[in-house]
């Protein structure tokens, strides 16, 4: 770990070392990046730990992951789960939410910071699959596989397709920053609970508790502007995806299009997966609504385990 940031470290469940710190990615821009990082027990001479990049959706922070960091590090693997920019501690500049951006700070904590060698597994929900593409388009070469949940993907047609649908009206709402900022201050937890209110299945599975961690986060100045310009560039990532394909051609690499088996969506979710990829699993959640990782852990790191461990044998 460099001098730019302490963390504080514990023992997680299983031997899980778990530590959390905030990375300096751009001094001169004031970009600093929140992440937590599970590190597995003791690995047989000779192995090493494999990593996987877990990156968040919205209305959430990079809590969104705490129930599988523990089992996926006890499955073997550096589990690197960050705030991106804009979101829970890291910090909120006024521009650079395009995902091509994005994904750069997120590799330069990766690679740079906390010295990953070889490429990673990278895994995305809502929000966090967006830009979990947009990593692995530019990334290509360092990415093992990669796991979207619950998003259209800028770039493709059932993106299109899905942004004018009328459940999808958040999309133009908070494309409008200064409305949107002004309609929630002061409501920021009101808000964000109506979109766990709508698509949980599994009631209990974020608490009020949970909620007041996500509450605080966009409550902090500059947060939910910042949650705004991510989905205002949206049709700008589009535009970066769709010519990245062009260029280069589609993603060489296993892709795993997943959510929520009770979300009726979910079954777009493989079609347009393989806009992007010629190899494409699907794979659906059950008893899981739209924030998988949370209500159904287990079924999640059973997936992804599965899903991963043929992609880095094949």
């Amino acid at each position: 770990m460099n001098a730019h940031s302490a963390a504080a470290t514990g023992d997680g469940p299983g031997g899980a070392r778990i530590s959390h710190g905030r990375a300096w990615i751009d001094q001169d821009a004031g970009v600093r990046i929140g992440y937590t990082l599970a590190e597995p027990p003791p690995l047989p001479e000779g192995a090493a730990p494999k990593t996987v990049v877990l990156i968040h959706g919205a209305p959430q922070t990079r809590h969104a992951w705490r129930k599988v960091l523990a089992p996926l590090a006890q499955a073997g693997y550096r589990v690197i789960a960050p705030d991106y920019r804009g979101a829970g501690a890291s910090t909120k500049p006024r521009d650079g939410y395009d995902k091509w951006t994005m994904a750069a700070d997120l590799h330069v904590l990766v690679h740079d910071h906390l010295g990953v060698q070889g490429p990673v597994s990278v895994v995305g929900h809502d929000l966090g699959s967006m830009l979990a593409f947009g990593y692995a388009l530019r990334y290509r070469d360092g990415v093992v596989s990669l796991t979207t949940m619950e998003a259209p993907l800028p770039g493709t047609d059932y993106y299109e397709q899905r942004k004018v649908a009328k459940s999808a009206w958040h999309f133009d709402f908070h494309a409008h920053p200064d409305i949107a900022v002004h309609l929630t201050h002061g409501r920021e937890r009101w808000y964000i609970t109506r979109f766990f209110d709508d698509l949980t299945y599994q009631p209990d599975a974020i608490t009020d508790a949970d909620v007041d961690v996500y509450a605080r986060a966009f409550q902090a100045p500059g947060a939910m502007r910042a949650l705004c310009e991510i989905y205002r560039e949206l049709d700008h990532d589009a535009r970066i995806h769709r010519d990245a394909i062009a260029a280069d051609g589609k993603l060489p690499v296993p892709v795993l299009a997943s959510g929520g088996a009770t979300q009726a969506l979910a079954v777009n979710y493989q079609g347009m997966c393989e806009e992007i990829a010629d190899d494409v699993t699907g794979h659906l959640v059950e008893d899981a609504g739209h924030w998988v990782p949370e209500e159904n852990p287990e079924g999640f790191v059973r997936m992804f385990l599965d899903f991963d461990h043929r992609a880095r044998t094949a």
